[in-house]
């Protein structure tokens, strides 16, 4: 093998180590909760959740992920389309660059529309 391409695997190896030991390390100071002592059962007491209450629960769950689901694939079509066209434009005439971004950014705004409707559902269930 020549010289740059010994480099690049050693490179490769030992990204691979270091990504693999930052891991291991975030892995043991986060999860530490996991293994801690569980709540006597006297201390921990679930709400009783009758069959109509949480049929409404899984209803208002749904509505919230298609909320936010529909909100964030209407902004990425969106976006796609527009920004498209606003580098094109932009490619042409570097002047209206600004009016470019704002027009990405208004297309950006449904998916922020669909987060907060989401989380309007959310609040009510």
């Amino acid at each position: 093998m020549d010289e740059p391409k010994k480099r690049l695997k050693l490179h490769i190896t030992q990204s691979v180590i270091v990504l693999f030991t930052v891991m291991a390390i975030s892995g043991i100071l986060f999860c530490a909760s996991a293994f801690a002592q569980a709540p006597s059962e006297e201390k921990f007491k679930e709400a009783e959740m009758s069959s109509v209450k949480a049929e409404v629960m899984k209803y208002g769950l749904i509505a919230a992920a298609v909320a936010f689901g529909l909100g964030a694939l209407g902004a990425g079509l969106a976006i796609s389309h527009v920004g498209a066209a606003a580098m094109g434009a932009v490619a042409e005439k570097p002047e209206i660059a600004g009016q470019a971004l704002i027009f990405v950014a208004l297309a950006e705004g449904l998916v922020v529309f669909g987060f907060i409707t989401a989380l309007m559902i959310l609040g009510k269930v």
